[in-house]
């Protein structure tokens, strides 16, 4: 299928319903039947189960279980930077942020306003910041970590659609990342504020945060939003910070002021690993 028939049949799917049922699947307890297809998934996608704590394909009573596994002690060393890696994955882009405009793909460019769920304040302060966005593929390990120390601030659901982020799909779809329904993590950490967004796709069947628990589903019309200012909810570097249930993309934001130069042999389309430098410093 060419990129512009896929492109096109997710705009006449009904993902809403799709995603609701593959969160129900997933969650599933099938005995045999689960593990079959725990094998499967693995063997189509080429998930590196020797990284695995568990490796044996049948101690996962459930696809969310294995999808969301944890990896062996010291899989993941962190890198002696300033910032590291928060996810396995492939970067989709990063770079500066133009004024407001993150860049999407070619073509394509989204707000930091929109990004964040219409927040001006909070969007003004990314102004000619800088960006990195990184594609979750199945065969990735799905949890989240952070990429520095920092501080809990606020987390801001905001509802939308629910397209594939894969490359294809961020080179057809306008505003991807901020059309898609998503989960705005704020930080404050030494050297500024920071923002970690967890991007919904078609058939993630939710997304949690380690100091909340699942964040969605519910899925409703309405942004919401919970402030924790009067706790100190403070994760350090490598902490797991959240999990998609079935894979996705996450946005990070940083300030001008940060002055976050990116390491070097980052560039778009590059697989990275969580735990590895993210910064030249």
């Amino acid at each position: 299928m060419s990129d512009r028939l896929f492109v096109l049949s997710q705009y006449l799917l009904p993902k809403q319903a799709l995603t609701a049922l593959a969160g129900r699947l997933a969650n599933l307890r099938g005995g045999g039947a689960t593990t079959a297809f725990i094998k499967w998934f693995a063997g189509k996608y080429g998930v590196n189960m020797a990284e695995a704590a568990n490796p044996d394909f049948s101690a996962y009573p459930t696809f969310n279980e294995f999808f969301t596994r944890p990896l062996k002690a010291g899989a993941r060393p962190l890198a002696d930077k300033a910032l590291v890696c928060p996810v396995d994955g492939a970067i989709s882009q990063l770079g500066a942020i133009k004024k407001d405009q993150i860049f999407q793909a070619k073509g394509h460019h989204y707000s930091t306003r929109a990004l964040v769920g219409g927040d001006a304040k909070l969007a003004a302060e990314f102004e000619d910041g800088t960006f990195a966005t990184i594609y979750l593929s199945p065969k990735d390990y799905h949890r989240i970590h952070m990429p520095c120390d920092g501080r809990l601030t606020r987390m801001i659901y905001v509802p939308g659609d629910l397209f594939s982020v894969n490359p294809a799909t961020a080179r057809g779809v306008p505003g991807l990342f901020a059309r898609n329904e998503r989960v705005v993590c704020v930080f404050e950490t030494a050297t500024g504020p920071f923002v970690l967004t967890l991007v919904g796709a078609t058939i993630v069947g939710s997304m949690a945060t380690v100091w909340h628990g699942v964040v969605n589903p519910p899925r409703t019309r309405n942004v919401r939003e919970w402030r924790y200012d009067d706790q100190n909810i403070v994760l350090k570097k490598g902490d797991e910070m959240g999990r998609f249930l079935l894979g996705s993309t996450v946005v990070l934001l940083f300030p001008k002021e940060g002055h976050v130069q990116f390491n070097p042999a980052w560039e778009a389309a590059r697989p990275v690993r969580m735990g590895e430098a993210m910064s030249r410093n």
